[in-house]
């Protein structure tokens, strides 16, 4: 792992230098970590790529930051970092890794040459019932996501061990602050002003970001194409990598 300092907190990220067109920094979703793009930053016939630990997370400092616009300029400032020591210029973000990118691109300074939009939405709604386990019952809640066509369409045992991991070791306090940002995020009317290129990809089975949502990214961003993911539900680049990497490859190189 790499990191690099900014705004008093170190961010770590491991970056990759396999292939062929612009750097993708990757951006994983609520209580994650870089882990999670395991398959694209390994992927010898993808473009090079970062994938980044947001603060709180992984091997990243955390921060003192309120669950809303707060956190998300903290995710953000976190990407920017990142993307300027390594030179990425994409951004692909899953979930609330989504929103950070769309954050990043309507908020902040950075050239941003294409977007792929994973599993996420302008509108970002968490059920209060969750949010509400995830603060009583932290394990209950994590077990919760591991049912079939919730993260995984048909979730192995290897998926829900990595899953299940990464949310605990993140823990209560972090992965609850990104629910409650989540369910903050609504950027609809704004996207107009995003003029980089995006991808809207979803598994077609996805109950927490579904089709539509991506189908509203592609009819209301001024560039968006869409792509639906058979056989997968809200962590695709996990679930069907293949399909995934290739998609980012067609819609990049």
């Amino acid at each position: 792992m790499e990191t690099v300092t900014h705004y008093g907190r170190t961010t770590a990220y491991r970056a990759t230098d396999f292939g062929d067109g612009p750097t993708v920094c990757y951006v994983h979703g609520a209580g994650g970590s870089h882990d999670v793009w395991v398959e694209q930053y390994g992927d010898r016939e993808g473009p090079p790529a970062v994938a980044l630990d947001l603060s709180g997370h992984g091997d990243s400092d955390d921060v003192d930051a309120e669950a809303g616009a707060a956190t998300l300029d903290a995710y953000a400032d976190d990407v920017v970092a990142v993307c300027e020591a390594t030179g990425a210029s994409v951004l692909c973000g899953n979930s609330m890794g989504g929103a950070v990118s769309l954050w990043v691109a309507l908020e902040r300074d950075l050239d941003v040459e294409a977007l792929v939009l994973a599993d996420t939405g302008a509108k970002l709604g968490v059920e209060d019932g969750f949010l509400e386990s995830l603060d009583r019952n932290f394990e209950s809640a994590v077990a919760s996501l591991q049912v079939p066509d919730t993260l995984f369409h048909e979730p192995d045992d290897d998926l829900v061990e990595v899953s299940k991991r990464g949310l605990l070791e993140t823990g209560r306090s972090v992965t609850l602050r990104d629910f409650r940002t989540c369910n903050a995020f609504d950027v609809r009317e704004r996207l107009g002003e995003i003029d980089a290129p995006a991808l809207a990809l979803c598994g077609e089975h996805d109950p927490m970001t579904p089709p539509r949502f991506h189908e509203y990214l592609a009819a209301e961003l001024p560039d968006c194409e869409y792509v639906e993911i058979d056989d997968a539900a809200h962590m695709p680049m996990l679930e069907r990598p293949d399909v995934f990497n290739d998609a980012v490859r067609s819609f990049l190189l």
